[in-house]
């Protein structure tokens, strides 16, 4: 009995797992990149706060200041005089502006001339020169040589899965 139950045994099929993947990839790139401005114009800001402040402006008219006609695209600002309202008691008074950049016609008039903006960016093209990239049986290359303004990127990726 003994030896029916160890045939039976082996006789019960075992789960096969036979799930392999395999994935190979290589890939290279040369970029090389175009001529680009950037600019970003500041503009104007105006604040004013106080207690125990009156003010008053330049036609002694009761007023808390601020923007008033634009020309090139920056605006007139009215500075009002201030006061304590209670005298002997606590005040406190703060006005703050800030002249954001004029407009102008263009970003870039002429090459080297540079216009009023606070954050102006300029790339001339890039160049490829000697700048190299291959790729044989997965042995990648990739040579900066004399080029400007290139992007090399060069990926080698392996994937292996058993289930």
């Amino acid at each position: 009995m003994k030896k029916l139950l160890l045939l039976a045994a082996l006789c019960v099929p075992s789960a096969a797992y036979c799930d392999i993947q395999s994935s190979i990839t290589s890939s290279v790139k040369l970029e090389s990149l175009s001529a680009a401005t950037s600019a970003d114009k500041l503009g104007s800001s105006y604040s004013i706060s106080g207690t125990n402040i009156t003010t008053v402006d330049s036609n002694s008219n009761a007023t808390v200041g601020g923007f008033g006609a634009v020309s090139n695209g920056v605006p007139a600002v009215t500075m009002p005089t201030a006061s304590i309202t209670n005298a002997g008691e606590t005040f406190s008074f703060s006005q703050a502006f800030l002249e954001g950049d004029a407009t102008p016609s263009a970003a870039i008039t002429s090459l080297g001339t540079v216009q009023n903006f606070s954050d102006l960016t300029s790339t001339s093209a890039g160049s490829v020169g000697t700048a190299a990239v291959s790729l044989d049986h997965h042995t990648m290359s990739l040579t900066g040589g004399t080029g400007t303004g290139i992007v090399l990127t060069g990926q080698f990726v392996t994937d292996l899965t058993v289930d």
